[in-house]
């Protein structure tokens, strides 16, 4: 049964210690609540692409390559083809697919192989060693935006050294796809992605922005600054249309890193329709 989107006991999701990092949780009821699980085949392709990118070299430095996907749903699809995609980095990539309902982990586990497996379990990541990258994507989403902070430090302090943990958000088929990144100590950035043709305006991603920033979308916040910059560069670039939109969304974050906005990565994950802008540029305000 799945329960209405709820608060999660400040106790449980604290993620820090007086003495230090967030130690693991004690064996017992997993942390979180169960959601929807509405999934899809291939709706995490374009954060699958960033991770094999930008980010491979993390993988292939980590020591032990633990990767977690956490809550992934009500069919295990997603976790499958991260696992897959990843080997494509490292060969010896370990994934594990973590749900909070036991029905769901019952029926993943058919699909289980070397290297690919799936456990009970919420955000205290009920497993042995630190994970070099955590996936958890239209998770937090279902969860209070008071709850968010701490949620995020549970997590970061599971991080393997040089690990990260991606707070994502899509559409039903991965054409609008959101995603923060965090390290062990802080946010990193905000990364965007699209399949051209599938908007009128590039704000339009905003209704898929994580929860951190969802609510945030309004007049005055660095989020909303920063879609309307998004928008006025995406329109002053309408005469490359004829182009194409690929050339139109490179002049738009070209312009963007022109004026003055942290963007990231560059002309080669532009041209996939894919934006990403430095986290202290858009923490939210207060």
């Amino acid at each position: 049964m799945v329960q209405k989107a709820e608060r999660v006991a400040n106790a449980q999701i604290s993620g820090r210690t007086a003495g230090g990092p967030a130690k693991p949780a004690k064996p017992g009821k997993p942390v979180g609540n169960v959601t929807r699980g509405t999934t899809n085949p291939n709706r995490m392709r374009r954060v699958d692409r960033w991770l094999t990118g930008p980010q491979a070299s993390r993988l292939r430095a980590a020591e032990d390559p633990l990767v977690i996907d956490l809550g992934y749903g009500a069919t295990p699809a997603t976790a499958v083809e991260l696992f897959e995609r990843l080997r494509t980095v490292r060969p010896d990539v370990r994934v594990c697919g973590i749900e909070i309902e036991p029905e769901r982990v019952r029926v993943a586990k058919m699909l289980e192989r070397p290297g690919l497996s799936f456990q009970v379990g919420g955000f205290e990541l009920p497993l042995p060693g630190r994970p070099v990258l955590v996936r958890a994507f239209n998770v937090l989403r279902q969860y209070e935006e008071a709850d968010v902070a701490g949620i995020w430090r549970l997590v970061q302090g599971r991080l393997a050294p040089g690990g990260i943990f991606i707070d994502g958000t899509c559409d039903e088929i991965g054409r609008r796809v959101t995603w923060v990144s965090l390290d062990a100590e802080r946010p990193l950035s905000l990364s965007m992605s699209v399949r051209f043709g599938s908007f009128d305006l590039p704000s339009e991603i905003a209704e898929r922005l994580p929860k951190v920033l969802i609510h945030r979308n309004v007049p005055g916040e660095p989020v909303h600054r920063l879609m309307q910059a998004m928008d006025r560069a995406w329109l002053e670039s309408a005469p490359l249309a004829s182009f194409g939109n690929r050339q139109r969304w490179h002049a738009m974050c070209k312009a963007l890193l022109d004026g003055g906005w942290p963007v990231q990565d560059g002309p080669s994950r532009w041209r996939l329709g894919e934006l990403t802008v430095a986290w202290d540029a858009l923490a939210p305000l207060g």
